[in-house]
């Protein structure tokens, strides 16, 4: 059975435990990148398509090496380790938010489901090389198969801290994005642990 959310919430906090301004700071890199490129003009769109999907990929394995590595500093390097592998990582990330606009494009569930559907292909990325593109989403597919709705409560056992976070003119976020990224991280590795790895891929996207 899979651990209760109140459990990976601190399982995520206990991972942060002496590293939340780091991880915050690395929250801000990623936002202040994100957000700057977004704001080209005419361009814009594309820069944060092209340096935003590395990055997010970099900023969920900033904290999935968080939570792996407790004893370590955080790496800011890892941040930007989705350049290193950037066809890869790039084109998988594509085609993932590509099937998600395209279900969410029929009725806004469908999409969210497909969103949790594809939610652990970052790991996947990370911790198997030599899967990529629909390869990889179709693990997490598998992965996530009966497991959506539990990630989608653990999400929103956060919305006490979002309003929170609205109340501090958003300042609060670039704290509470590691801690969901930090929880996120200990439900794979859980939902990992629960299945040992005997997942069979799905190929409906």
């Amino acid at each position: 059975m899979l651990k209760q959310n109140s459990e990976l919430r601190a399982e995520a906090r206990q991972a942060l435990q002496g590293k939340w301004p780091m991880a915050a700071v690395a929250a801000l890199i990623y936002s202040v990148i994100a957000g700057g490129l977004s704001a080209i003009p005419f361009i814009g769109g594309l820069c944060s398509l092209l340096v935003g999907l590395p990055l997010a990929y970099g900023l969920a394995i900033v904290m999935f090496s968080v939570f792996k590595n407790r004893e370590k500093d955080i790496d800011f390097g890892i941040l930007f380790e989705g350049f290193q592998d950037y066809s890869r990582i790039f084109v998988t990330k594509f085609l993932q938010q590509l099937y998600t606009a395209l279900w969410a494009l029929l009725l806004v569930v469908p999409g969210i489901i497909k969103y949790y559907s594809y939610a652990m292909t970052d790991y996947i990325l990370k911790e198997e090389p030599e899967m990529k593109n629909n390869a990889a989403i179709e693990k997490s597919m598998a992965m996530m198969e009966n497991n959506r709705m539990k990630l989608f409560m653990l999400d929103l056992s956060f919305i006490g801290w979002a309003i929170l976070c609205c109340i501090t003119l958003g300042i609060g976020f670039f704290f509470l994005i590691p801690y969901m990224q930090s929880a996120r991280a200990a439900f794979y590795e859980d939902l990992k642990a629960q299945q040992g790895g005997n997942v069979e891929a799905k190929v409906e996207m």
